[in-house]
């Protein structure tokens, strides 16, 4: 390992193939998850599946090294993450104000955005990433593979780990195709019942990838996500469907369903809401104490630290790339307000305020993204979550810049603001995305020894490649299907429009705010519930001595987020707790005091984790190709599935079976450490 550590300084990182490779991939995965957000609501994460093509593509190459895949699958990360401006800036043609994506504006909020996400996250690097106990699931994982794929064995014995990351990920991706190509795999399932006329819901989702990450977890995430999902579907909706009565000609599953998405998950925005500003608040002086030393370093370049693998980007360069992105912020927003007919003062003044938003609002959120990418990993970090918060904030203050300047009077003045919140919310959800990544990324650059500055060019090259991309895809796809309520065209089949149902969600809200029709006593009781959350978690911790833990952003993740996506976190954590607390006393038993059984356990386990992921990822962005060649020709949006008839009870067993399956074989892998 020691000679790794010593060749790691004359290796090369930034090269210029690797920025090309990173460059095609990047393009190529944006386009891939702009579709399946607006089809689906979700976006696949792309570091993992970079990380595996960069090692393919450039071992036919002489040269390549660890580190230079890691910069590829830096850079194609923000794919993954860019993508996610689609959960907003579609709602500004589904409330009739644009009718296409300027190619511009959409540019340039994208870049901005995304480069203040790398810029705000720089001085948290040291206390989120180095010196901290977060398990960035997902920055492990890649680690482990690109370790892997860079033939480091495991204390000099050679055993590099591709085997495990291999099983897990054919085991993934065969899974992944049964169940979201083929279609004759259930990847969710709920058992249902009522109590009077209360509605209850045992959940399960069975993504092995989920799986994996839930195992990285821990079991302090996992208990508190648990508690979510006991607070929503064993509290909330059933309290919510036995107060009022289920409408004629609805089921009792779709009306449970409608009840959590239009007010249960409302309390987890709250609960993520007011969680998310005690987690800035927390900290606020690590901080404080990044930038300060960061302008220290501007005052004695000389003092900055020579060891390369803790060297960001310099304090004067994340000064001008701020000012920069700024401006580009600035004639965004200019070009977007002079077309409304309002005056010159009042234009002005609308620029400045949401300038002022978009950056503030955008550091702040940096943080918060951040910390939850770190606890679950960026996959089912709710960055939709935080848009809410995000558009609630924007429009609120616009309410007030409205009532001076008169624009509220009108419902044209409303339709414009309301319009604006979009258009700002846009450019802070492309922050808080990037953010989500580059706190990821850089963890798994910690744990390869790459130099962090290098890695933070990478991923703005990467926003810029992204954000060239995402304009045109969007103007495509519009033209192509259309969004729910907003058909390019009169003679369009609406079945197959686009439903973007997170875009729909924001636009939602910030038309009740203008319109003052917004419900908001359940965001209210989230932020109660919060408090209460967040003492808990300060009394346990205390009296444990940091043993125990209660997030409230995890608890909030665990009532916003669709159980489907949450059970298999749970699980993995459980799985992870109940096979350490087995190996421990099995290494008790037998003596072993050096703990190398539980080393190699870790291992084994992390390694087929980033199997589970990589083949469920990787799979995804196959099938994403399939079905995005066969809708554009006239097909079908599932061209492999079987059709099978009255399959849906079979495809859930099924379903189960295969999951169960899947932890028998996780944890028999993981076992292994004790041969």
């Amino acid at each position: 390992m020691q000679k790794a550590n010593n060749l790691a300084p004359t290796m090369q990182e930034l090269t210029f193939r690797g920025m090309l490779l990173g460059a095609l991939i990047t393009v190529i995965f944006t386009a891939s998850n702009v579709y399946l957000g607006l089809k689906v609501g979700l976006t696949f994460a792309s570091s993992i599946p970079a990380a595996v093509i960069s090692m393919a593509v450039l071992k036919m190459f002489s040269g390549s090294n660890i580190l230079e895949n890691n910069m590829v699958q830096t850079q194609a990360s923000s794919a993954g993450t860019l993508s996610s401006v689609i959960f907003v800036i579609p709602g500004l043609l589904m409330m009739g104000y644009w009718q296409g994506f300027p190619f511009l504006q959409t540019l340039l909020i994208c870049t901005a955005g995304g480069i203040l996400g790398v810029i705000f996250t720089i001085p948290l690097r040291t206390a989120m990433v180095v010196n901290t106990n977060l398990p960035y699931p997902e920055g492990v994982a890649a680690a482990e593979i690109l370790k892997a794929g860079n033939h480091e064995g495991e204390e000099g014995t050679g055993d590099s780990g591709i085997k495990e990351i291999a099983t897990g990920g054919f085991i993934a991706a065969t899974v992944g195709f049964l169940t979201n190509g083929l279609r004759i795999i259930s990847d969710s399932a709920g058992l249902w019942f009522k109590g009077g006329n209360a509605v209850f819901q045992i959940p399960m989702g069975f993504s092995l990838a989920l799986l994996g990450a839930g195992y990285l977890v821990g079991i302090l995430g996992g208990i508190a996500i648990l508690l979510g999902i006991f607070l929503t579907w064993e509290v909330a909706v059933p309290y919510f469907t036995a107060t009022s009565e289920i409408p004629a000609n609805t089921d009792m599953v779709g009306y449970a369903m409608t009840i959590w998405k239009t007010k249960v998950r409302f309390i987890g925005v709250g609960t993520i809401g007011i969680a998310a500003i005690w987690t800035l608040l927390v900290l606020m002086k690590p901080m404080i104490e990044g930038m300060t030393q960061s302008f220290k370093a501007l005052r004695d370049p000389n003092g900055q630290t020579q060891d390369r693998t803790q060297q960001d980007l310099s304090p004067k360069t994340m000064i001008a790339v701020v000012l920069v992105s700024i401006i580009l912020i600035v004639i965004a927003l200019h070009n977007f307000i002079e077309k409304a007919p309002i005056s010159a003062e009042a234009s002005v003044l609308l620029v400045i305020v949401c300038t002022a938003l978009a950056v503030f609002i955008g550091f702040f959120v940096a943080a918060a993204c951040g910390y939850m990418a770190g606890l679950v990993g960026s996959s089912s970090s709710p960055i939709s979550g935080i848009g809410i918060i995000s558009i609630v904030l924007i429009s609120l203050t616009l309410m007030l810049v409205g009532k001076i300047t008169g624009l509220l009077e009108t419902l044209e003045g409303q339709q414009f603001l309301t319009a604006l919140t979009i258009f700002s919310g846009s450019i802070v959800v492309s922050t808080a995305a990037i953010s989500n990544d580059n706190l990821q990324d850089l963890k798994t650059g910690l744990l390869v020894k790459a130099t962090p500055w290098k890695q933070q060019v990478a991923l703005i090259i990467g926003c810029i490649v992204g954000a060239l991309v995402i304009a045109p895809v969007l103007e495509i796809l519009y033209h192509a299907y259309g969004f729910t309520g907003a058909l390019p065209r009169p003679d369009m089949d609406p079945t197959q429009a686009l439903s973007a149902p997170q875009a729909t969600l924001m636009t939602t809200i910030a038309q009740g705010i203008f319109n003052s029709n917004l419900e908001w006593t359940y965001i209210f009781m989230g932020i109660a519930l919060g408090v209460l959350l967040i003492i808990i978690d300060i009394v346990l911790k205390k009296i444990s001595h940091n043993s125990f833990a209660l997030p409230a952003l995890a608890v909030g993740m665990g009532i916003y987020l669709p159980p489907s996506i949450n059970m298999p976190i749970v699980i993995g954590a459980i799985m992870s707790w109940l096979i350490t607390r087995h190996l421990k006393a099995y290494a008790a038993r037998k003596g072993d005091k050096t703990g190398n059984i539980e080393k190699k356990a870790e291992r084994y386990g992390t390694l087929f984790a980033a199997g589970l992921i990589v083949g469920e990822s990787l799979m995804g962005v196959i099938l994403a190709f399939i079905i995005a060649a066969s809708v554009t020709s006239g097909g079908s949006e599932a061209p492999l599935a079987l059709q099978l008839e009255n399959w849906d009870n079979v495809a859930k067993i099924l379903g189960l079976v295969v999951f169960v399956l899947g932890m028998i074989i996780f944890s028999s892998r993981i076992l292994r450490a004790k041969k």
